[in-house]
């Protein structure tokens, strides 16, 4: 936890539900950060392929999180002006009749439903991108409650409400169900062109379009907090809760990307690369969602496996940096930054291809498998930790491609995400991509939360003065053009080596089914 010394006056709050935890940022009204918490939650992985998450878990994250900002900072509840939580998109939670959770969410990295994304691009493809402006995939609310349907009928028939993850938490705030028109995007039943649920698309998996929940503004009141959360929160009754929308969107709000011509590249769980527009861009590589700001877009490809890898190796092959951690040094992976450090660019030939999870853009792909490729008697845990890192970097790199062949103008980049904390990350992926990077000096989804919260409560008159009072700008990265010519030829052998895997990987696939 980190907070500020002088908290005083009038406040927001910004609890971003992530993947490994929630994040709680309190700002001033004058966009000053004046404390944070984080609380960790699990991701379960009762199957191969399969991850969830429990809505439990997500409550008590938040009610602990609240717990400690308020006695760590002698908290007064009515200095607190409003509250705006977010989470990642597609992660459906399911309420039978009277509102109480059928199971644990289906969280977006879950690979489950890949046969039925198949079937439904197969026999729906054209009707869905038309509609949804999206394909198919693992990641998609669509198939992951096809899924259901057929493997869990005893579920699919108690079904009567279906909402995400943030409108659940919100839930619990409020006693009312609703979502934004960003969320309802990511479950690929949201005709995008009407800007409302689509019952065509509902009508595939027979599903009542009722059972979804009304759609509202990201920045609009959903309701006041009800006595009941009150009281278990330690806040006042009745304090504005604000509808709220998806971790990205308020990344990059939060990085004061709101103009055409800016983009943000993301290092966190998973790498985004998402860029300004005055228009949705449908392509089977992009993935589009609106804006916060009414009118905008930000249209973007990801890799699902950016931090995630890191993290992976850490959790394998990081025992000795995570002993220094707890022996009370500094983070596991300042020591492997250390380590990766000491190899040269290039990792002598090693490559790491980070498709622990399948992979989206430019590939749209769950079978695709990671690997470390080129490894010789030479190679060191020192290469292996650079690899990984310039992996990642490459992966954007064919992300970056994919913006490029769509014309879009990159006049101002941020770089954001956790992984952007570390300098050597942040290096490579500048050189990898050749491109010039802006650090925002907090960039988050629970910083861009509490901004959205301002919205709503009328701190902030529009959005341009949110990030005109709240976004800082910390440092440039600049590429070293040099090294950038010598991993652009690195780039071509590694999209050699995923073409050439690709086929090994549908076998291996296959073998496993």
């Amino acid at each position: 936890m980190s907070k500020d010394t002088a908290m005083c006056g009038e406040m927001l709050l910004g609890v971003d539900f992530g993947s490994g935890g929630a994040k709680s940022t309190l700002i001033s009204v004058k966009g000053e950060v004046l404390a944070t918490c984080f609380k960790e939650y699990p991701t379960y992985y009762p199957e191969l392929y399969y991850a969830e998450q429990n809505p439990d878990d997500w409550w008590k994250a938040l009610v602990e999180s609240i717990a400690e900002l308020v006695e760590e900072n002698s908290l007064n509840p009515y200095q607190l002006l409003a509250i705006s939580v977010d989470a990642p998109t597609h992660n459906a939670v399911l309420l039978d009749k009277d509102k109480k959770v059928l199971r644990n969410a289906i969280f977006w990295t879950d690979q489950r439903s890949s046969s039925y994304a198949r079937e439904l691009d197969e026999k729906y493809g054209e009707l869905i991108l038309e509609q949804a402006f999206h394909r198919p995939g693992t990641i998609w609310t669509l198939p992951q409650l096809l899924w259901i349907k057929r493997q869990q009928p005893e579920i699919w028939n108690k079904i009567r409400y279906i909402i995400f993850e943030k409108d659940y938490i919100r839930y619990l705030m409020t006693g009312n169900l609703a979502t934004d028109n960003i969320e309802a995007m990511g479950s690929m039943l949201f005709d995008a062109r009407k800007n409302s649920w689509s019952t065509e698309l509902c009508n595939l998996i027979d599903l009542p379009v009722e059972f979804l929940p009304e759609i509202k503004l990201p920045f609009e009141i959903a309701g006041g907090l009800t006595k009941t959360a009150a009281k278990i929160l330690n806040l006042r009754e009745g304090m504005p809760v604000i509808v709220g929308t998806t971790d990205t969107a308020l990344e990059i709000f939060g990085a004061g990307a709101v103009n055409p011509g800016q983009a943000t590249v993301k290092l966190a769980t998973a790498g985004r690369i998402c860029v300004i527009t005055e228009r949705a861009a449908p392509h089977e590589y992009l993935i589009n969602y609106p804006h916060v700001v009414p009118g905008k877009w930000y249209p973007g490809t990801a890799t699902k496996s950016c931090a995630s890898s890191y993290r992976w190796f850490r959790d394998v092959f990081g025992e000795k940096e995570t002993e220094l951690e707890m022996l009370g040094g500094k983070s596991s992976y300042y020591h492997l930054d250390i380590l990766a450090a000491s190899a040269p660019p290039g990792s002598d030939g090693l490559f790491f291809h980070p498709y622990l999870t399948g992979e989206l853009t430019p590939y749209n792909n769950s079978n695709l498998r990671a690997s470390f490729t080129g490894a010789t008697m030479k190679h060191t845990k020192a290469h292996f930790a650079r690899a990984v890192l310039e992996g990642v970097a490459f992966s954007l790199r064919d992300c970056l491609e994919v913006i490029r062949q769509c014309g879009f103008e990159l006049e101002d980049i941020r770089l954001i995400g956790g992984g952007s904390g570390s300098p050597l990350w942040s290096q490579i992926v500048s050189d990898v991509m050749g491109i010039s990077l802006t650090k925002p000096s907090t960039a988050d989804s629970s910083f861009g939360g509490a901004m959205l919260a301002g919205i709503g409560a009328g701190v902030f008159s529009d959005f341009d003065d949110a990030v005109d009072k709240c976004v800082k700008l910390k440092e440039n990265v600049e590429p070293d053009m040099i090294r950038h010519e010598h991993y652009e030829k690195l780039f071509q052998v590694y999209r050699e080596i995923e073409k050439g895997l690709e086929v090994a990987y549908e076998k291996l696939t296959m073998l496993k089914n």
